[in-house]
């Protein structure tokens, strides 16, 4: 039998996120991280809750341990579809984002439209 090598790729639905609250959206986050898995998330997360993950995870890394994380998004863009100003008022869309251990993802170019990454089993 022959081992495979490598990493485990996650990629979350927007409806799995919504059913979380934000502190459960960056425990999962962190859990499955740390756990070496790379998350591709199909809708972002908020500016609070990528401040709350980054300030989270920063308490977290360790020399030898957990290194921290690496983390791309698209750029969000304003909502500007006619109901979208109605109710929302020029409201931001978060877009896609990749979320990975900081000692295997490494972000090669990102773009309005195309993130590069570098995923590395290697640690």
């Amino acid at each position: 039998m022959i081992a495979m090598q490598g990493f485990q790729m996650d990629l979350v639905s927007e409806h799995r996120l919504s059913q979380m609250s934000p502190v459960e959206k960056v425990r999962f986050i962190i859990d499955e991280v740390k756990n070496g898995k790379i998350l591709v998330l199909e809708k972002g997360l908020s500016p609070e809750e990528e401040a709350s993950l980054i300030e989270m995870t920063m308490t977290l890394i360790e020399p030898d341990g957990f290194s921290g994380i690496e983390m791309e998004s698209y750029p969000s863009e304003v909502d500007t579809s006619f109901i979208g100003k109605i109710l929302k008022k020029n409201a931001l869309k978060t877009r896609l984002t990749v979320i990975g251990p900081a000692d295997q993802l490494k972000t090669l170019k990102k773009d309005r439209n195309m993130i590069s990454a570098l995923i590395s089993t290697n640690k």
